[in-house]
C-alpha cells in the first residue's frame, strides 16, 4: 500500500467538466482522444491515455442500447445529465465504460475501447481490459466524472491525427454497421490495428 509520501499523482492538467460532455456526441468522441482517464482506488492513482472510442447516437442508432428510445433500469443513466459514467456488463464477463453526452433526456454516449496504459497499469486494448485495469465496475454506474474517483484530465498533450472507422461488433444493425463512428489515434494499444489504407487517409 502506498504511503502518503509515495502515493502516485495523476497527470497535471485541467479536469474536464460537464460542459465538455454536453455537446454533439461525435465531437466529444473526437476531442476525448489523447486526454487522460484517471481512476483513484485504494490509495492508488491509475490512468491511461484515451486512444480509441466509439460514439453511440441514441434512439435512431440501431447499435445503441437506447435504440428506439428504450428506457430501462439498465439504460436510465444515458437519459440523465452529461458527464456521468454509464457502466454495463456484457457477454457475462466484461464491464464496459461509457461517457454520457448531450443534454439530459438525449440518451447518447461514448464507449471507451482502449487506453495507452500509464505506469503500473495493465493492458487496456479492449473495453473489458480497460475496466479491469482501472478497477471499474457497476459501483461507478451513474457516477459523475469528477475527482477523486474517476475523471478525465486534459494534460496539454497535442492530439495526434484522428482516424474514423466503422465501429466494432455492431453486425446486424443495417446501415449502422458501416457508419464511421469509431475514433482512434494510431497506437499499439488499439483493440484492433488500423489497416494501412485507413492510416493513409487520416483525417
Amino acid at each position: 500500500m502506498a504511503t502518503p509520501e509515495s502515493k502516485p499523482h495523476p497527470p497535471e492538467g485541467v479536469v474536464l467538466e460537464e460542459a465538455f460532455f454536453a455537446r454533439e456526441t461525435r465531437e466529444v468522441a473526437r476531442d476525448l482522444l489523447d486526454k487522460v482517464l484517471v481512476r483513484e482506488l485504494d490509495g492508488q492513482v491509475l490512468w491511461g491515455r484515451l486512444v480509441e472510442v466509439e460514439a453511440y447516437l441514441g434512439p435512431d442508432d440501431l447499435a445503441a442500447h437506447s435504440k428506439g428510445g428504450r428506457r430501462t433500469p439498465r439504460t436510465e443513466v444515458m437519459f440523465g445529465a452529461p458527464g456521468h459514467a454509464y457502466v454495463y456488463f456484457t457477454y457475462g464477463m466484461h464491464w464496459c465504460l461509457n461517457f454520457v453526452t448531450r443534454e439530459q433526456g438525449v440518451p447518447q454516449a461514448v464507449l471507451v475501447r482502449a487506453l495507452e496504459p500509464g505506469p503500473g497499469v495493465g493492458r487496456c486494448a479492449g473495453p473489458g481490459l480497460v475496466t479491469r485495469a482501472l478497477g471499474i465496475d457497476r459501483a461507478l454506474n451513474g457516477a459523475a466524472f469528477v475527482p477523486p474517483d474517476l475523471y478525465v484530465v486534459d494534460d496539454g498533450a497535442p492530439q495526434r491525427r484522428v482516424y474514423v472507422t466503422p465501429r466494432i461488433g455492431v453486425q446486424g444493425t443495417g446501415v449502422w454497421e458501416k457508419r464511421l463512428l469509431r475514433y482512434v489515434v494510431d497506437s499499439p494499444a488499439l483493440s484492433r490495428p488500423l489497416p494501412r489504407a485507413i492510416r493513409l487517409r487520416g483525417r
